[in-house]
């Protein structure tokens, strides 16, 4: 899947993704050591499995060059969350009477650009860095604000889960945590009601390469760009382009 990407079928997309949900969503087992001797980008290409399509789109995007060297915080989402978006593009294309993406350098880096850069910040930043979050008390637990690469803010936050005690009792915040890197989105005259944000579990954080940090979000709750048909619509205006 490295120049060449056959995703204009449906049955392509579909096995895709049967064969990463065997994968349990990349769930991490809390046995694993966190450090790992390379960067960034080296561990994304010892893992073709995950990371395979995501690493063809960073180099279209040259962002490779930056996984590589710079100190950074990665939120990496895998293969299948990439493919939802491009499925999407691809359906919105045929209804528009256009032929499908055979390729991913038939986007134009700038646009890979603008939707992989969001999810790099500069520095380095582990879970315990980020501040709890609540989505049902915004107010108390908000999570916290963050440039990334691209300037864009996102709220980043670890939500701390409920535990039953042997009596039944229930304790708040003494569960597991987990983090979540959310973009900000609103509907006008919605935002006493709705969540003011698309948020993205992360399903294994604070893998430590040489460079920075790196958290793979769960692919099953996540589509790159977090709004798949954003992604398709700015493809579409910016136009395809031709087959290599």
């Amino acid at each position: 899947m490295k120049n060449f990407l056959k995703i204009g079928t449906f049955i392509l997309f579909i096995g895709l993704v049967l064969n990463a949900c065997k994968k349990e969503d990349y769930l991490d087992t809390g046995v694993h050591d966190p450090k790992y001797k390379g960067t960034i980008w080296q561990y994304l290409e010892s893992r073709p499995d995950l990371f395979d399509t995501l690493t063809v789109a960073l180099k279209i995007a040259k962002l490779d060059v930056v996984l590589q060297n710079e100190e950074v915080t990665f939120f990496a989402p895998p293969d299948p969350s990439i493919m939802k978006s491009v499925w999407l593009l691809n359906e919105a294309l045929f209804r528009s009477g256009q032929d499908s993406i055979t390729s991913f350098d038939q986007i134009k880096p700038e646009i890979w650009r603008k939707y992989l850069s969001r999810y790099i910040l500069k520095g380095k930043y582990v879970a315990k860095d980020f501040g709890q979050l609540d989505t049902l008390k915004l107010d108390s637990y908000p999570g916290g604000v963050y440039k990334t690469f691209d300037n864009t803010e996102m709220n980043i936050g670890v939500f701390y889960n409920d535990v039953r005690a042997n009596d039944d009792q229930l304790i708040k915040y003494a569960g597991y945590r987990q983090l979540y890197f959310n973009y900000p989105f609103s509907i006008p005259g919605f935002e006493d009601y709705l969540i003011p944000f698309i948020t993205a579990p992360v399903a294994t954080s604070d893998i430590q390469p040489t460079n920075g940090v790196l958290h793979v979000l769960q692919f099953s709750k996540h589509a790159l760009g977090f709004r798949s048909a954003l992604f398709a619509e700015d493809v579409m205006v910016q136009g395809i382009l031709p087959k290599n």
